[in-house]
């Protein structure tokens, strides 16, 4: 690459010296979590984005700079991991169409392609937050295009955006609060402002740029704020697949017709068809739009609104001993699709009553071991038959998460589910109940958009529910699920404890839309706790946590309590729950033991009089207990 102009070899040469500079500062990245948590890993996610997509550009060396634009942007897609990753791969597809038809580019066109990368990221995301990655590209390329209007080379231009980075990511705590008060810069920021600087440093000395560079350090302020969840929602979901009538489609301006109508806007193809999906509140809106356009198939309307109101109003106290009225298919209330939280409770109990066996204990009951193993599970046909639960593969050290796929072919089936599970005992329980796909990796060790794709596509189903059980794979899960020509519908779960409390709400004999309304339901009337211990001191939500102390969260990271005192904290955070809860699961995972999680269990069963408590080895890492309450 030339100080004026690059080609496709110097485009290559540069995002391997980016992603090099980004491995070089992985673990700096990781550290700026803003929770006080062993599991900081949005540095490890966007280096295996990258790493992806490097290896897919290598792959086509020698070609012009627009291919090799096209294939950092293919295998970053494929390679997104967590929303960080996920979010680089959108900036990546956006700059690939920035620079298509470029054998050859300068710093006019860099800028485009920086500003095409930043409008495609921001239509990735429902409710864009400012203050994150976002932020970043959007300020970097807005200096790359005052730059390149000065009259600027592709160094100067390219500087500039570099600049413009890290001075974005140096603010982002004035925009958010809650980073502000963590004492941390956004990790995303700068995991993309890293790559940048790596892909200058060529330009200036040919060579990657491993000498440290200290990030900013902004002084904590005394309170926080939550972050609005990047991809939060409601309304009714549409989507569908729409065809020209023989006239090319106007992508650009269907897209904002639509982001007009709605939100979560997202369209996918070229000018002779293109997925829509789209979230607001008149679906027959959206509809009659594309039909205007040409032929609609694969139409899919899914209600989030029911999903959110039912689960804020009615919660836990409300759904304990009750719920989900059976309905024929097709069947609605008020133009939902009917649920009744009451008829839940009693099936969930039934169901957890023919796998574990009544003991009859007017106390606490305290079941130990494995479900699979120990109680004798009575596992609901959710595949059909010829399609069992096969035994996960595991994967080597360091290497990516591996997918349990069949053993051996077998008949399409109606309904099937692929689950993301970390931890060997959690593994054993979702794979009782007859998931047909285990896919391991969670916290830390994020699935690929690929690998849940790879997943999906193996799967001998008709239709096919995706629970990621964490809150950092569902862009990855939603993301896979517009990829591919399966009907795939994701339960957006936060953890395995939602996850198998969606799995057990589920009705084989219902299709996979109206499943993941009842099972997304399901899921969230369970209130989960998640225990771990602070890896530094930190400011959360107002309290000072200190390093080495017990911190319990709640799915959405809120800390509900913190002490050096581990059994008291629990307790604390129990009671902070709703009331009304009738049984307590405990999953012991890494740093716990069977004689430790008895004690826990005894501990409850004391606090609360008559509430059952089950013991359960999960093994998930960086958590020692998963605690679900229902």
């Amino acid at each position: 690459m030339t100080r004026r102009s690059g080609d496709g070899a110097g485009l290559l040469a540069a995002f391997r010296c980016g992603v090099d500079n980004l491995a070089a500062h992985v673990d700096e990245v990781n550290a700026l979590n803003v929770f006080p948590v062993p599991d900081g890993d949005t540095g490890s996610n966007m280096l295996a984005t990258v790493r992806a997509a490097l290896a897919e550009a290598d792959a086509v060396a020698g070609q012009p700079a627009d291919r090799i634009a096209q294939a950092i942007s293919y295998g970053a897609l494929m390679g997104a991991r967590g929303n960080s990753g996920v979010i680089a791969s959108q900036i990546f597809r956006g700059m690939a169409e920035g620079l298509g038809g470029k054998r050859q580019f300068g710093g006019t066109e860099l800028a485009h392609a920086l500003t095409q990368g930043t409008a495609t990221a921001y239509k990735a995301v429902v409710k864009p937050v400012e203050g994150t990655i976002l932020t970043v590209i959007r300020e970097s390329a807005a200096a790359a295009v005052a730059a390149a209007d000065a009259g600027g080379d592709l160094e100067a231009v390219l500087a500039a955006a570099v600049e413009g980075a890290r001075q974005s990511v140096a603010k982002t705590p004035s925009l958010l609060p809650i980073l502000r008060d963590a004492g941390v810069v956004d990790a995303g920021g700068q995991g993309l402002y890293r790559i940048m600087q790596g892909t200058h440093q060529y330009m200036v000395s040919r060579a990657s740029a491993h000498a440290p560079i200290e990030a900013p350090a902004p002084a904590p302020a005394p309170t926080a704020a939550p972050v609005a969840p990047i991809d939060e929602g409601f309304g009714y979901e549409t989507m569908f697949l729409l065809q020209s009538r023989g006239k090319a489609l106007d992508i650009d301006r269907l897209r904002a017709e639509l982001e007009n109508l709605g939100e979560s806007v997202l369209v996918a193809g070229d000018t002779g068809a293109l997925k829509v999906h789209v979230h607001n509140e008149r679906p027959d809106l959206i509809i009659a739009l594309g039909l205007s356009l040409g032929t609609l198939t694969r139409i899919t309307v899914e209600n989030l609104d029911a999903q959110s109101h039912e689960v804020r109003e009615k919660r836990a106290a409300e759904v304990v001993g009750a719920p989900i009225e059976r309905h024929t298919r097709g069947a609605h209330h008020d133009g939902r699709p009917h649920v009744d939280l009451g008829t839940y409770g009693a099936e969930v109990a039934s169901r957890r009553a023919e796998s574990n066996g009544s003991n009859g204990s007017a106390g606490a009951a305290v079941v130990y071991g494995d479900k699979a193993r120990d109680a004798g599970v009575s596992a609901p046909d959710v595949t059909g038959p010829g399609v069992g639960a096969a035994p996960a593969v595991a994967a080597p050290a360091g290497a990516a998460p591996a997918v349990a796929a069949p053993a051996v072919a077998a008949p399409a089936v109606p309904l099937a589910v692929v689950a993301v599970i970390s931890g060997e005992g959690l593994a054993r329980i979702f794979e009782s109940f007859g998931v047909a796909a285990v896919v391991r990796g969670g916290q830390s060790n994020n699935p690929s958009t690929g690998e849940l794709l790879d997943a999906v596509e193996k799967i001998a189903a008709d239709e096919i529910l995706l629970l990621p059980n964490n809150p950092n794979v569902v862009l990855a899960a939603r993301q896979a699920s517009e990829m591919t020509s399966r009907r795939v519908r994701v339960v957006p779960t936060r953890n395995a404890a939602e996850g198998y409390a969606a799995l057990l709400a589920m009705d084989p004999a219902r299709d996979a839309t109206a499943n993941a309304e009842v099972m997304t339901l399901a899921g969230r009337a369970v209130q989960t706790l998640q225990v771990t211990e602070a890896v530094r001191d930190a400011t959360v939500g107002g309290h000072k946590v200190k390093k080495g102390q017990t911190i319990v969260l709640d799915p959405d990271d809120g800390l509900l309590a913190v002490g050096t005192d581990r059994m008291k904290a629990i307790l604390t955070a129990l009671e902070a729950l709703d009331p009304g809860f009738e049984l307590v699961t405990i999953y012991y995972g890494e740093g716990a033991d069977l004689g430790e999680a008895e004690l826990l269990a005894g501990r409850i069963g004391k606090w609360r009089s008559g509430v059952e408590v089950e013991v359960l080895h999960g093994g998930q890492p960086h958590y020692r207990y998963l605690v679900s309450a229902e």
